[in-house]
């Protein structure tokens, strides 16, 4: 008697056990997606669109949550939480990945690019696709790129030639290269958090800084700043990254249709990125606060030959034929 009550007992604990593995396998994968940005910007908005499509297309199998405008991590320790797996996605600009790799540089090299055009062709093309895992070896693995726009320069004067900028503090992104590009024109670059832009140009702390038209709207960088050179010398794009540990360990069927819907995001963000810049310049030009400086061919030519040497003191560390990639896209060609 006591042995078949033994039996009974065991085979209770092994059904409870089973059930419980069961439980588990069925448990949805969690992916917390944490980034910088309002989600009113193109950045937000793709946040939401993936958790939506995730939601509709992975329910019960992928959980997502969306956390915006820091409210999990900041700029300065959500690459580490990546790392320590607490987030699963972000999107960080490219500039902040110099720790990790120094071939993203060449988004930051100012004036290399002639338009957004260039730069599409470029992310398409095999070198700029390899970039996407130019990270591996520190366990980031990039899946896609998010425009936010070709750069603007804002600042306390108007800023036509490149003397202009002399003497001036810009807030920037953490990153060699533009600290390199502002100490070119005689200004002092200063590296500060996003969030902290606007206090720091109002209370001028900084004079100027460098910005699409999607941030210098929705962060009202306009109202503190009465000057705006429309030089479109840089590009400010974010990298869609995972800790390539847990990409991988998903299955392969649920990663594919993970891949899949990032594909139709990045295009609905890119898309959404360039009708924010175009209707926000309209928006801060309607507003009276900011003068929009356009520059002559003339103008533009002398702030690229300005900043140009740039180019050739980060060559080695971005590597020349990364960098002769990124030319040869260029509709015109020029040395």
């Amino acid at each position: 008697m006591f042995k078949s009550i033994a039996v009974i007992a065991v085979g209770t604990l092994l059904f409870g056990a089973l059930n419980l593995c069961t439980a588990q396998e069925q448990e949805p994968i969690l992916i917390k997606f944490s980034h910088v940005a309002d989600e009113k910007t193109p950045k937000g908005q793709g946040a939401l669109l993936f958790k939506q499509l995730v939601d509709q297309r992975l329910a019960g199998k992928v959980r997502v949550e969306v956390y915006p405008a820091s409210s999990l991590f900041g700029d300065d320790n959500e690459l580490q939480a990546l790392a320590d797996d607490k987030v699963q996605l972000l999107a960080p600009s490219l500039a902040k990945f110099e720790k990790y790799t120094k071939q993203l540089q060449v988004f930051d090299l100012p004036f290399l690019f002639d338009d957004l055009e260039a730069v599409n062709r470029f992310q398409k093309r095999a070198k700029g696709r390899q970039l996407l895992r130019s990270m591996e070896a520190s366990n980031i693995i990039g899946l896609a790129y998010w425009h936010n726009g070709m750069k603007q320069l804002s600042a306390t004067k108007a800023l036509q030639v490149p003397t202009d900028a002399a003497g001036l503090k810009f807030r920037i992104q953490p990153s060699s290269v533009l600290e390199a590009q502002f100490y070119q024109v005689g200004a002092t670059p200063v590296a500060m958090p996003f969030a902290e832009a606007f206090d720091a140009l109002k209370s001028g702390k900084v004079q100027g800084a460098e910005n699409p038209w999607s941030n210098i709207y929705s962060k009202q960088l306009y109202t503190v700043q009465p000057f705006i050179t429309e030089t479109n010398h840089g590009v400010l794009d974010y990298m869609l990254v995972s800790n390539q540990r847990f990409w991988f360990s998903i299955p392969h069927a649920i990663r594919s249709e993970l891949e899949g819907i990032i594909d139709e995001v990045s295009f609905e963000v890119n898309r959404q990125s360039e009708e924010a810049n175009l209707a926000d310049r309209q928006r801060v030009q309607a507003s009276g606060r900011s003068q929009i400086i356009s520059l002559s061919d003339e103008q533009r030519a002398a702030w690229r030959a300005a900043m140009q040497p740039v180019w050739q003191q980060f060559e080695a560390d971005i590597g020349a034929e990364t960098v002769k990639a990124a030319q040869t896209v260029n509709r015109k060609s020029r040395n």
